[in-house]
């Protein structure tokens, strides 16, 4: 699938994802993979941060609150649109601007940013060594990048209609309630970089859409920011605490296996 494609099928998923993320629908983001991102993240007042594929803004608005200058990009028009729309209303004074994070061509090399954060992203970023490279030039000397991804020891996968990664259920009793699951089943670990269609269809969604990911191996993505001169300071795989557990019954899987790991690293270059 060609970028111009991977683009369009994010710019049809916005009205539902707007929906899905600004009236709580998010659990996972919410419960585990915030909180995981904010504790590397640690106090960001006073700095400068750019947060790539920042979708509708959400998680930018969250960075500003805690006292940090904030650009945010995204290659989808529709979701810089509603990232404006918001800020027209609210006035935080985020800068947003529509972007592939793979050509961060507008910012100057070095010292540009304090922080570079993707939240949830770079699995979904097609070019995702060319990002890693870019964000390092715009980085300062020490500066940090902080992100996190779907695990990718444990990814729900699905190629050609058919789950390859994902919970074995129950056969007795019926249903796919987290009380059901068996195990989580893992195979092909080592086949990356094949597109991968994600379907989101959760009855909490205002209308179903899907997305498109790339399957990487962590070497992968260690190697790519060994490459781009970071060094790995920080690993955290969250999972859900007792009161998330309460709230949310079907976060129930996380605390068997990590849904997301999120990574600290350093420009040491």
């Amino acid at each position: 699938m060609k970028e111009t494609e991977i683009k369009e099928v994010w710019n049809l998923a916005a009205e539902s994802w707007v929906d899905f993320v600004r009236k709580g629908k998010d659990s996972v983001r919410d419960e585990m993979s915030n909180p995981s991102m904010f504790e590397l993240l640690g106090d960001i007042n006073g700095k400068r941060i750019l947060d790539i594929a920042c979708g509708e803004g959400h998680n930018t608005r969250l960075v500003r609150k805690k006292g940090a200058s904030v650009v945010g990009v995204d290659f989808s028009e529709n979701m810089i649109k509603a990232a404006i729309e918001h800020e027209e209303n609210e006035l935080l004074g985020i800068e947003y601007h529509v972007s592939d994070a793979s050509d961060l061509g507008m910012f100057k090399d070095d010292s540009s940013f304090d922080i570079v954060t993707a939240f949830m992203a770079l699995m979904d970023i097609k070019n995702y060594q060319r990002t890693i490279s870019e964000i390092s030039r715009v980085l300062r000397s020490k500066g940090r990048f902080v992100f996190n991804i779907t695990h990718p020891c444990y990814e729900t996968r699905v190629k050609d209609g058919k789950f390859v990664n994902g919970w074995i259920y129950e056969r007795e009793g019926g249903g796919r309630k987290p009380d059901h699951a068996r195990y989580y089943a893992v195979d092909n670990y080592f086949q990356t970089n094949e597109e991968e269609i994600v379907p989101w269809e959760m009855e909490r969604l205002k209308h179903p859409f899907i997305t498109v990911a790339f399957h990487r191996t962590l070497t992968e993505y260690s190697e790519a920011l060994k490459e781009a001169g970071f060094h790995i300071l920080r690993m955290l795989e969250p999972k859900p605490s007792k009161e998330a557990l309460e709230k949310y019954p079907v976060l129930k899987g996380c605390e068997r296996i990590p849904h997301s790991i999120a990574f600290e690293a350093m420009k040491i270059a």
